[in-house]
């Protein structure tokens, strides 16, 4: 079982119904087992993007509070060495990045060529809160889905490979985790209140997200949407599509300089 990139409206589901997995047969029979193997894959593959250094590779998470965005890098990416993978995130604006453009703090992130970046939340933040909270006009908006669209192009030009998941979690499951995180004191220092005002959102939150999925998918820089009601299968659906990413690159190691080749150590 492999994700779909959003091609068309027609692929943006996003109800409750659409968080879990319909045909659970397609699924192999140790979920948890097969997205370690994803795993192992990946780390491999990273070491030739390490080594091969013509791409770099951006990985984009997004999802509702408590859909599992942590839980993917640490699962996904255990195998991975540290040296190739920074992991960023962006919150609040600052005063100082309030003053720029709102591309400007995401595009000092970007992988370089080799490495693998990934946005734990990202660009995407400045078109839902402010269109959630009602913050940014109908053309403003348009806008900035044209500029994310030409960033986003700019960086597949220039040897960035750009892979972007919706975590998407159901408002039962959302319910029981942010519950879990209430009380469990090892997870209790996640929760803000604030997760309780985008909740209560719910519906708003929906539409700001099939928008985005209608109008920055593209065939350079693709959106996945990942079922995330279960953790190990959104674990392997992102994994494997990653790791399926990197292998068509054609990815090998550099031509060794005969000089290194003759060389003997005594």
């Amino acid at each position: 079982m492999k994700l779909k990139p959003v091609r068309s409206e027609d692929d943006i589901k996003i109800d409750d119904a659409d968080a879990r997995v319909r045909h659970k047969n397609r699924l192999p029979r140790s979920v948890k087992d097969a997205a370690g193997k994803e795993g192992d894959r990946i780390a491999e593959l990273q070491r030739l993007l390490y080594a091969d250094r013509r791409y770099a590779l951006l990985i984009v998470l997004q999802g509702r509070d408590a859909s599992g965005k942590d839980g993917t890098i640490r699962k996904v990416f255990s195998a991975v060495n540290p040296q190739g993978c920074v992991v960023s995130s962006f919150g609040i604006p600052t005063e100082l990045e309030r003053r720029h453009d709102f591309l400007w703090r995401i595009h000092m992130q970007a992988p370089p060529r080799g490495m693998i970046g990934i946005f734990n939340r990202s660009h995407y933040e400045d078109i839902l809160v402010p269109r959630v909270h009602g913050e940014i006009s109908k053309s403003e908006l348009r806008d900035r889905y044209r500029q994310i669209n030409d960033f986003e192009r700019q960086l597949v030009e220039n040897g960035t490979v750009v892979l972007k998941f919706m975590l998407h979690v159901s408002r039962d499951e959302q319910r029981a985790r942010l519950q879990e995180r209430l009380l469990d004191q090892t997870k209790n220092w996640k929760f803000r209140v604030g997760d309780l005002d985008d909740r209560a959102h719910w519906d708003e939150f929906s539409k700001a997200y099939h928008g985005i999925l209608k109008n920055t998918s593209t065939e350079r820089a693709p959106w996945y949407i990942v079922p995330a009601d279960d953790k190990d299968v959104r674990d392997l659906l992102v994994a494997r599509t990653i790791a399926d990413t990197l292998d068509d690159l054609d990815l090998r190691y550099p031509t060794v300089d005969p000089a290194v080749k003759a060389l003997t150590i005594e």
